[in-house]
C-alpha cells in the first residue's frame, strides 16, 4: 500500500503532535517538516526527519498539514496549492470561513489539488456534530459552551499584540453559549499594561467577549492544555418538540487538534479538487482500513 506522505508547516504544540499522529497511523508517513528556521536548533525528535524552510525542498509531498497562525493560514495554503499540494488547517475564525473557502477554492480548482478548511474540533469534529443534532432536530436551539481551558487560537492571538513576551487564554464558558475570556500574560520591558491590555480587548479574537487582561510574573507556570465542550441543542423532531441532545468531552487541546488534521488529511486525498470544510467530506473517508462494518458497530 501507497502511504501517505505529509508535510508538517509550522512545528509549534500542534505540530508536535501532528507528527506524533502522523507516527500512529498506518496509511501515513513523514515527508518532513518545514520551519522558518530549518533545522537550525532542530528538535532531538526530528533527528531522522528532513527539516527545512520551504515545502519545495522536500520529495513527492501528497499533503502539507498546516500548523501555523491562522492569520497566515491563507498564505502558506495558496503557496503550497499552487505547488498541486493539498492542504489541511485549523483556521479558527468561524466568521471567515466562508471567505477562506471561496478564495483557497479557486486556487486548488486552477491546480488540481484539494483544501480542507477549519479542520480542529471547534470549527471542525463539533461542526459535524451540531450539523448532525440540526438535522435530527431540524427546529431549535444549539448552545456551544466551551472550556474552561486553554484556547490556542486566542493565545496564538495575544502573543502576537506588541508588548507581550508570553500569553495563555483561558475560556470560560458562562452559559448558553456565552464565554468569558480570562488572558494572562508577561510584558516586555518598557511597555504599559494598560496599553497593551487595551490592544488585547480589540483585537478580533477578544472584542466580542468579556474579556480580562491579567499580568503574571511567570506565564508557564499556569499552563495546561486541558480543554472541553459542552454541546446542547433542544428542538423538534418531525412535529414532536421537547427533543433534547447533549455532548460532551474533555481533551487535550492541540493533541486533538492534530487528530483531527490527519483524519481529513486521508479524507482530502479521495475529494475532487476544490476547498471543503468538515461537514462536506463523507464521515466515512476520514477513517482507515476495513471502514463500514467497524463504524456500524
Amino acid at each position: 500500500m501507497k502511504k501517505i506522505r505529509a508535510a508538517i508547516v509550522g512545528y509549534g504544540n500542534i505540530g508536535q503532535y501532528v507528527l506524533e499522529a502522523i507516527q500512529a497511523a498506518p496509511d501515513f508517513e513523514i515527508a518532513g517538516v518545514v520551519r522558518r528556521n530549518g533545522a537550525e536548533n532542530k528538535p532531538a525528535e526530528l533527528a531522522e526527519i528532513p527539516v527545512v524552510k520551504s515545502i519545495k525542498e522536500l520529495d513527492s509531498v501528497d499533503v502539507a498539514v498546516l500548523c501555523t497562525p491562522t492569520r497566515s493560514v491563507e498564505a502558506y495554503a495558496k503557496e503550497i496549492l499552487s505547488l498541486g499540494i493539498n492542504t489541511v488547517d485549523s483556521y479558527d475564525i468561524h466568521s471567515g470561513i466562508v471567505g477562506l473557502r471561496n478564495e483557497l477554492g479557486a486556487c486548488a480548482k486552477e491546480h488540481n489539488a484539494v483544501s480542507v478548511i477549519s479542520a480542529g474540533w471547534d470549527p471542525g469534529s463539533d461542526s459535524v456534530v451540531r450539523t448532525l443534532l440540526e438535522a435530527i432536530a431540524p427546529k431549535g436551539i444549539t448552545y456551544t459552551n466551551f472550556g474552561p481551558g486553554m484556547s490556542m487560537g486566542h493565545t496564538v492571538a495575544v502573543k502576537a499584540i506588541e508588548g507581550v513576551k508570553a500569553a495563555l487564554s483561558m475560556t470560560i464558558p458562562t452559559g448558553t453559549g456565552i464565554h468569558r475570556r480570562m488572558v494572562y500574560i508577561e510584558l516586555e520591558d518598557g511597555y504599559n499594561y494598560e496599553e497593551v491590555a487595551a490592544n488585547i480587548k480589540s483585537d478580533a479574537y477578544f472584542i466580542n467577549d468579556e474579556t480580562h487582561v491579567i499580568a503574571v510574573p511567570c506565564v508557564d507556570e499556569l499552563l495546561d492544555m486541558g480543554h472541553g465542550v459542552n454541546l446542547t441543542r433542544k428542538g423538534v423532531s418531525g412535529k414532536t418538540q421537547n427533543q433534547l441532545f447533549e455532548f460532551n468531552m474533555r481533551i487535550n487541546n492541540p493533541a486533538l487538534t492534530a487528530q483531527v488534521l490527519i483524519c481529513v488529511a486521508r479524507a482530502s486525498m479521495k475529494q475532487a479538487p476544490g476547498c471543503y470544510t468538515m461537514i462536506e467530506i463523507p464521515l466515512i473517508d476520514l477513517l482507515y482500513g476495513n471502514k463500514i462494518g467497524r463504524a456500524h458497530v
